[in-house]
């Protein structure tokens, strides 16, 4: 694949950057330099090489999924402005 003058300028409208007319021709040998490292890959040989979600191999951390704070509303909405019950009370948004 190679990219010519009008393909660069095609692309830097899409992404919204001014390029100046005299740097499109530098910037579409840089594209397609970028363009054939990539093409590059795909010649490495991948088979049996499971996929990676990160280059460093980590686990996540698990903890139990239980409920360890609240309670006690009365607390917490002792912070309210307002409050009904056991609920905040808020101004109306939508008329």
């Amino acid at each position: 694949m190679s990219l010519d003058r009008a393909a660069v300028e095609k692309i830097a409208f899409l992404a919204r950057v001014k390029v100046p007319e005299d740097q499109l021709d530098d910037l579409a040998d840089e594209l397609n330099a970028i363009v054939q490292w990539v093409e590059r890959l795909s010649e490495v040989n991948t088979d049996g090489v499971e996929p990676m979600i990160s280059v460093a191999e980590t686990t996540c951390p698990v903890r139990e999924d239980v409920v360890n704070d609240g309670g006690y509303p009365d607390r917490v909405l002792g912070n309210a402005t307002e409050s009904q019950g056991r609920f905040f009370t808020v101004p109306r948004v939508i008329e």
